[in-house]
């Protein structure tokens, strides 16, 4: 793995929040939204509150299907799918659990899951989270910040990613992912 992404330049910047709870994670969300923060621009990384082994390894690109198979994950998280227009899908990590991932970052996890030949429900545990913090740097996450973001996913811990265009939308949209305060936050040149 390279140190930086640096073979193209960045266009975007990416603010990366973590999040103790679900509760907490989904109000920044819907405060996100409620602003006029643009939906496809949101990422979501967490657990997801599974009872079994339905709907999972599934991958998401229709409003009506992500909503019918989300309602059966927990309706805490139930109402983010109506609000998140973008790609959303559900993965077995033996040892770890059911994966949720919302937004942009579904359709990059595919395609280097595809890639990598880990096609699947049911993936290695350390290979999936080995997968999500790659496509992570691909990003713009620096090394030095990936084994956070992973460690903090397999505690249940919860991960947003908001893609800004500009500096100036950091300034804007920063302040609104502070309550409830994550556990970390930080804010890097994004690779789109």
């Amino acid at each position: 793995m390279t140190t930086e992404p640096t073979s193209k330049p960045a266009r975007h910047q990416l603010i990366v929040a973590v999040y103790d709870t679900h509760q907490g994670a989904k109000r920044v969300v819907e405060r996100l939204i409620d602003k006029d923060y643009p939906m496809d621009w949101i990422s979501v990384l967490g657990k997801a509150e599974s009872s079994g082994d339905d709907v999972l390894g599934v991958y998401y690109k229709d409003a009506g299907e992500r909503m019918k198979a989300w309602a059966t994950q927990g309706a805490a998280w139930g109402g983010l799918w109506g609000l998140l227009t973008a790609a959303a899908g559900l993965f077995v990590i033996p040892g770890i659990g059911t994966l949720m991932l919302l937004g942009p970052i579904v359709e990059m996890f595919v395609a280097t899951v595809a890639g990598a030949g880990l096609a699947g429900g049911a993936m290695a545990g350390a290979a999936a989270l080995s997968e999500i913090t790659l496509v992570l740097h691909r990003m713009g996450v620096p090394e030095d910040r990936l084994q956070a973001y992973h460690d903090a996913i397999e505690q249940g811990h919860y991960v947003i990613l908001l893609r800004c265009a500009n500096p100036d939308e950091v300034a804007r949209w920063r302040p609104e992912m502070d309550w409830p305060a994550p556990t970390e936050i930080d804010v890097f040149p994004y690779y789109p």
